[in-house]
């Protein structure tokens, strides 16, 4: 990728002055010999390198513009900073070209690490740092999670999803399903007291670190429904729970929530509802978007994870009569695309 690699001579250009300049005025020294290896890169355009030299370790993230803007990830970072969130430092910034010096957290996610035998005290740590964020007084100027949020998310589903993996146009009862269970979905949603919301608060976007969790990928927040983070935390792509232990995670989080005076709902069995509307508005935006990944970015290995957002989905319809359009339309697509 010829435009890639141009941005990394100019990255590393960039990064060796800023590095000089903070060595300088901390007072360690001349910089010393180091490496700079691919720490990761995610479903966006960013891509994350790890300078590592003499027992120091930065991150470099390099967001392309016009494709990524850091702008927001360097304001929440400042926010959640202030409420002793681990998030990373920022030693130096250039918005413009999309570059900045971090940091490291380290370099073991949670989804390296968990299992069944850890994950109570890593969810709870993670818990933690949900009801920090989630207590910061809504006052930045945000974005709020508004029908037209919910509702692209939503069409994410039959534009890339339905049309493009499966190669099924929605017909008009199926159109007429569809916008209802999208309205059902968006009201409940609408309905949540709003809180801050990270979008992605997932294994994945975790960090071990110290204090732990450290937490990444935040810069798409927005206020919006209290539920949405505590499910994205355990409905998750890249690894499932016993539906009763995620009911007990959830029970956990929402007694302590109500004890800080977070707004959450007053009754359990509202707030469980809540979380699985909540839960099936993101499943499905997910799928719609890994189809997105595939075919328009060329990147397919997230439809593989699909089966499992259908999985989640198909768990909630069981339990949640007023779903019962949502599985009529899937046995229809499922019919329509074997046809």
């Amino acid at each position: 990728m010829p435009d890639q690699d141009v941005r990394l001579q100019h990255l590393k250009v960039w990064l060796d002055e800023q590095l000089a300049k903070l060595f300088a005025e901390q007072g360690w020294g001349p910089v010393p010999p180091a490496t700079l290896t691919a720490a990761s890169s995610d479903a966006s355009f960013r891509r994350y390198f790890r300078w590592e030299g003499d027992g120091r370790s930065f991150v470099v993230m390099d967001a392309p513009p016009p494709q990524e803007n850091c702008k927001p990830f360097v304001d929440i970072a400042f926010l959640l900073a202030k409420s002793g969130i681990n998030v990373p430092k920022i030693y130096a910034e250039d918005l413009d070209r999309g570059f900045l010096l971090l940091n490291d957290l380290g370099n073991k996610t949670y989804l390296d690490v968990i299992d069944g035998e850890n994950a109570d005290a890593l969810f709870h740590d993670a818990l933690q740092a949900l009801l920090a964020f989630q207590q910061l007084p809504m006052v930045a100027p945000l974005p709020g999670y508004d029908v037209a949020l919910l509702r692209r998310e939503l069409e994410l589903f039959p534009e890339w999803y339905v049309k493009r993996e499966l190669g099924v146009e929605f017909d008009t009862t199926q159109q007429q399903q569809w916008q209802r269970i999208s309205e059902l979905l968006i009201n409940s949603a609408l309905a949540q007291p709003k809180v801050l919301v990270h979008r992605d608060y997932m294994p994945r976007n975790l960090m071990i670190s110290e204090p732990n969790p450290g937490v990444l990928d935040f810069q798409d927040a927005v206020y919006g429904p209290v539920t949405y983070d505590v499910t994205c935390l355990f409905k998750d792509a890249f690894l499932s729970w016993p539906e009763e232990r995620v009911r007990g995670w959830l029970e956990s989080y929402w007694q302590q929530a109500s004890a800080l005076d977070i707004p959450v709902q007053a009754d359990f069995e509202d707030f469980l509802r809540a979380s699985d509307l909540m839960g099936v508005q993101r499943h499905l935006k997910v799928i719609g978007i890994f189809a997105r990944i595939c075919h328009r970015d060329g990147k397919p290995r997230y439809l593989a994870d699909v089966p499992r957002f259908f999985s989640y989905i198909e768990a909630v319809i069981a339990r949640r009569p007023e779903l019962a359009e949502l599985q009529a339309l899937f046995s229809s697509l499922r019919a329509g695309a074997t046809a």
